[in-house]
């Protein structure tokens, strides 16, 4: 598979399909994520994706989820951006123009907008109305 960007932002729900192993979804993710990987692309989602991966595996003390959550990042070199205030600021001009994303989706799409991303991987299709980004839903791969 060639894939056709350099800098790819990861939003939650893929990486819940890809460490979860979701039944549908988890070869799917995992196929795209090493292809992706493969073809030297850049891989980055930021520190809202750690807090909302990690909630329920701190509120189980699931300490083998919450390493796995590390050691994957850490081995597939996916970056975990910061949240700034330029970040802040450009999620909030989002939610001004697209008054029905939630506020974490307007920061994820901030970060890759931010940090250069050519594409957004999500499964949330609402967020594929945001012009300023390639959106790609595991549903379309």
């Amino acid at each position: 598979m060639i894939v056709p960007f350099r800098k790819l932002f990861l939003d939650t729900a893929p990486l819940v399909y890809y460490l979860d192993d979701h039944e549908y979804y988890a070869d799917i993710v995992q196929n795209f994520i090493l292809a992706s990987a493969m073809n030297g692309v850049e891989m980055l989602t930021s520190v809202i994706t750690a807090t909302e991966y990690l909630t329920y595996p701190y509120r189980n003390n699931d300490t083998e989820k919450i390493s796995t959550f590390f050691e994957f990042t850490a081995k597939t070199k996916i970056s975990l951006i910061p949240i700034d205030i330029a970040i802040a600021e450009r999620a909030a001009q989002i939610r001004a123009n697209y008054p029905y994303f939630k506020t974490m989706d307007s920061l994820q799409l901030a970060a890759a907008l931010l940090n250069n991303c050519d594409a957004f991987l999500t499964n949330d299709k609402q967020l594929c109305q945001f012009s300023e980004l390639s959106c790609i839903t595991v549903d379309s791969l």
